[in-house]
């Protein structure tokens, strides 16, 4: 029996089994997917300078690597109803730091994060879904449609939102689900005729019907988030056609021809009722544990901490007695829990802000529209709402996410 097993091969999962092998111990990811498994679209795509620190701590130079193969931007402006409120251009970062955030794919993520893997020594099986997941108080059992797979010690749950080791462990997410959809479009960026460098929000773009518009910069490419309203018909402008009438109209048309992913969602807000399960033998990191709207970035950031604070708690629960092993892993469940809380409240407030059911809130962006020219704070209030809530202090594991 190993000590640890990591279930997915995601950014999480992979970060997991990196912090497991700084520590020394060995440890084996278990993959639903083939290393060579292609993972399209903007998903993932911005690590926060918390972040790259968390992984230069686990491996000196990787924070680095990773924001090497990222890019950043300076410049962000916002705009309503297409007239420019707020724009701020900060200075370039030092070139011996990290940047306060790099964007890129995930695929680049987890192909940095997997030959840092390999690199280390970590142990991968491919190619096997984990269908279930079996704990008693002295280790935890893993099953696919095939039969074992292994035996572990603690197993990590990184394997996303559908997690079977969650479902098996009787471990269940909570939480709303958004009434509006979006639609998520990746352009490929021209890179004879490339557009600034800038993250822009457009608050009711006049062109899409008065639809609020996110564009972000990342390697390569343009995501582009169109907010539908609650009565759209989402497919209306995720199909082909449908990209095509309305992309043109808030960027070059050339983009139009450059797309390379569409996507719709609906976001959940939901949060696992436990990050452990009953014989605190389980562990539930990321999408396994929480799924947030996207705006501000904390799903994988969040996911990343999950993963380290888990990997801390159980290396130090390795080496003591079961009581005292339990109580460590309880210390985990409980303050990754309270930080996925207050993601989930900024995500919200976030929503909350971007759907604006309510008139009053509609009312309220008219008017600090209104008052950007002459008051700066109404522009930057408008410039950060969509967002969330900033990073707070760091919490008792040193993490700010």
């Amino acid at each position: 029996m190993g000590d640890v097993v990591v279930v997915g091969a995601g950014p999480v999962g992979l970060t997991a089994a990196l912090a497991v092998r700084a520590l020394g111990r060995p440890v084996t990811v278990v993959e639903a997917g083939a290393m060579d498994r292609i993972r399209p679209g903007s998903r993932a795509i911005f690590l926060h300078r918390a972040t790259l620190q968390i992984l230069e701590r686990i491996q000196p130079g990787l924070g680095h690597e990773l924001s090497s193969h990222g890019l950043g931007w300076s410049t962000k402006r916002t705009l309503y109803r297409g007239r420019e409120v707020f724009r701020r251009t900060y200075p370039p970062p030092s070139p011996n730091a990290l940047p306060a955030a790099t964007s890129l794919p995930q695929i680049v993520t987890e192909r940095v994060l997997h030959a840092a893997c390999i690199d280390a020594g970590v142990e991968f099986i491919w190619n096997s879904e984990v269908t279930k997941a079996t704990a008693s108080p002295t280790g935890v059992r893993i099953e696919s449609g095939a039969g074992v797979i292994a035996d572990a010690r603690y197993v990590i749950a990184a394997d996303g939102a559908r997690s079977a080791v969650r479902e098996s462990a009787g471990l269940h997410l909570e939480g709303p689900r958004t009434s509006n959809a979006f639609v998520i479009v990746d352009t490929a960026e021209d890179p004879a005729e490339p557009l600034p460098l800038e993250r822009v929000f457009h608050y009711e773009h006049p062109a899409v019907g008065f639809r609020n518009v996110l564009f972000v910069p990342f390697a390569g490419h343009w995501r582009v988030d169109l907010q539908c309203n609650a009565d759209d018909d989402p497919d209306a402008f995720s199909g082909v056609d449908g990209v095509r009438q309305w992309l043109p109209k808030v960027m070059p048309a050339k983009y139009a021809e450059r797309v390379t992913w569409v996507s719709t969602y609906v976001f959940r807000q939901a949060i696992a009722n436990s990050f452990v399960d009953a014989t605190r033998r389980i562990l539930l990191t990321g999408e396994a544990a929480h799924v947030f709207a996207p705006f501000g970035a904390r799903g994988l950031n969040s996911g990343v901490a999950d993963a380290f604070v888990a990997v801390k708690a159980i290396d130090a629960a390795l080496d003591v007695d079961p009581s005292a092993a339990e109580q460590l892993i309880n210390q985990f469940a409980q303050s990754r829990r309270a930080a996925a809380e207050r993601n989930r409240a900024a995500s919200s407030t976030a929503l909350t802000h971007l759907v604006a059911s309510a008139p009053s809130t509609r009312l309220i962006r008219r008017a600090a529209a209104a008052l950007a020219p002459v008051m700066p704070s109404a522009g930057r209030w408008l410039d950060a709402a969509p967002y969330g809530p900033p990073l707070g202090a760091p919490d008792s594991d040193g993490m700010q996410y």
